[in-house]
């Protein structure tokens, strides 16, 4: 499977309410080699998701919980296609926060991103495009 079809495998994963966590969600951070740490639903899971994802296709991943290290990660591009991933800024540009999904399309003014913990569940978000930080190519392995 493509590197988008196992992220919209995903589509509708959510958070649950309450003290319980979504074993699928926590099976994203132990596949990274995070197991055993007190990591759950709390925990910011977006670029877990797009590592598990990355890493089940078998392109390069980051291995990081941190939005941003997907700065590092493939090559830069200005012209996103399907499928690339996109790091965008949350509360400032400077700030160590951040978001990161799958490109799936634009507007005038918004990126489309598939990703996790976007309403606490995986699906389809619209960013406006002045938060956008990068493109990322993501490169197969083997």
């Amino acid at each position: 499977m493509n590197i988008l079809e196992i992220a919209l495998s995903q589509y509708g994963v959510s958070e649950i309410s309450g003290s319980n966590d979504n074993q699928k969600i926590i099976s994203y951070f132990n596949e990274l080699g995070y197991k055993g740490l007190e990591l759950n639903e709390e925990t910011g899971w977006c670029s877990a998701f797009v590592n598990w994802v990355a890493k089940k296709s078998g392109y390069s991943f980051s291995g990081k919980l941190n939005a941003r290290s997907w700065l590092t990660v493939g090559e830069s591009i200005h012209t996103p296609e399907l499928g690339d991933v996109v790091v965008l800024w949350r509360e400032n540009p400077v700030s160590w926060k951040g978001h990161v999904g799958f490109y799936i399309k634009e507007t005038s003014g918004f990126i489309y991103v598939l990703g996790g913990n976007q309403r606490k569940r995986v699906c389809i978000q619209a960013y406006p495009k002045s938060q956008v930080l990068e493109f990322k190519k993501l490169i197969k392995h083997g």
